[in-house]
């Protein structure tokens, strides 16, 4: 097979779509990524990188084509919406080269924005190849979830977004979702249930259990129940509960609190820690490169996943699942819906729902609490968990088999 992959973020910035394109060449298969120039999640242009510099890479037989993106920078809601428009505007003008190529078949990664798939339908259009979407990212509903706008101002962009989103699925021939919540949303747009497959997302190959011989936690007492939080520190992780159910059991001296990461709202949390008093029992250690955090994963006792009340969120599968779960790790979760009905019918450990802070402590204690052979038998759940729903193997066999399926399908229709 000969194919396009059109996907704004790709190596070496970190991304499941990095070990699909990877399993896909490694099968023989000719591959050409058209992407941006990498500039996540630093908001600057990668060292090396730029608008004259390594525009074309060829990569583990992958040939890598970039288009002109504006970088993200602080990640203001301004520079995002220009970082998002200049990848859709300078991809489309770069796909009028690649008409005579004869691809068999384009796949889109859709994270944010789900407008990546405008260049890839344009190529359609011309050369009337069939398309497949892998839709990470639920719009609109993510884009009102995650700002905070008055209600009369959401419905507005709802109505604006909705039929650009129902074009894209339209155009799109085959459907893959992360999550089997956002199939009904998606076929709520009239969208033939039969395009729509689910198809997870996995924990890169890195993620696994070890027994590191370091304690990376410096400060923070080995022998402590620790709860550990990677990832963004951002509106949607509610950190404002978080804080809240550290403050209740701030007198618990063996309950400790690590968070690896940042974000946006990074400063507020470090403001309200000193606030509440927490400096001896959160401990914001900042963001760390991804090969790293297995070992960090290996010192933590129960690993947090937490997200607001929102709808979006009920029906999204957070990709640091596969990940904590992959590590053989117990997890307390404050969510609802699709990813709290995986950790307990699993039973890889304890949810509480969105915002309940004091749920999350009681939790937090009653795991803390629990015999040493419990917690082996959560760890053990854990994998088993992900071996059964996630495992990369099975789903990449499950990729080629659907994409081989829409080439042989176009073949027979334009034979």
């Amino acid at each position: 097979m000969k194919i396009l992959l059109i996907t704004q973020y790709f190596w070496p910035e970190n991304f499941k779509i990095n070990d699909l394109a990877n399993h896909i060449a490694d099968k023989g298969h000719n591959v050409v990524v058209l992407t941006g120039i990498p500039n996540y999640p630093r908001g600057k242009y990668f060292k090396g990188y730029g608008i004259f510099n390594k525009r074309y890479e060829k990569v583990n037989n992958i040939n890598i084509l970039r288009s002109i993106v504006i970088p993200r920078g602080s990640g203001s809601k301004f520079i995002l919406l220009l970082n998002y428009l200049s990848f859709v505007l300078f991809a489309s003008i770069k796909i009028i080269s690649l008409i005579k190529h004869n691809y068999d078949l384009i796949i889109v990664n859709s994270l944010s924005p789900i407008t990546v798939a405008l260049p890839a339908i344009l190529l359609k259009k011309i050369n009337k190849i069939p398309i497949c979407i892998w839709v990470q990212d639920l719009w609109p509903e993510s884009v009102t979830a995650t700002i905070n706008l008055p209600n009369f101002i959401n419905s507005i962009i709802q109505r604006v977004l909705n039929p650009l989103v129902k074009f894209i699925y339209k155009e799109c021939d085959k459907i893959l979702v992360t999550s089997k919540g956002f199939i009904s949303s998606i076929t709520n747009k009239s969208i033939d249930s039969n395009k729509i497959t689910y198809f997870p997302q996995w924990a890169e190959e890195i993620f696994k259990p070890i027994n590191s011989p370091r304690y990376l936690l410096n400060g923070i007492p080995k022998n402590s129940f620790k709860i550990m939080f990677a990832g963004n520190i951002g509106e949607a992780q509610d950190f404002p509960s978080i804080l809240e159910a550290a403050k209740a059991l701030k007198f618990n001296n063996n309950i400790q609190w690590v968070i690896l990461g940042s974000g946006r709202n990074t400063k507020w949390v470090k403001d309200k820690v000193i606030e509440y008093g927490l400096e001896n029992c959160f401990h914001l250690l900042g963001s760390y490169p991804l090969e790293k955090m297995p070992e960090y994963y290996a010192s933590a006792d129960a690993m947090l996943l937490s997200l607001k009340d929102e709808y979006i969120f009920s029906i999204t599968i957070p990709a640091k699942l596969q990940s904590y779960l992959a590590c053989g790790k117990p997890i307390l979760g404050m969510i609802r819906g699709e990813t709290a009905d995986i950790i307990n019918k699993s039973n890889v450990g304890f949810t509480c729902l969105p915002g309940d802070s004091q749920g999350l402590a009681e939790n937090i204690k009653k795991m803390s609490n629990l015999p040493h052979k419990h917690i082996k038998q959560l760890s053990q759940n854990s994998l088993e968990c992900y071996y059964k729903n996630f495992d990369r193997e099975v789903l990449f066999k499950k990729a080629e088999k659907i994409l081989t399926g829409m080439v042989n399908k176009k073949k027979f229709q334009y034979k």
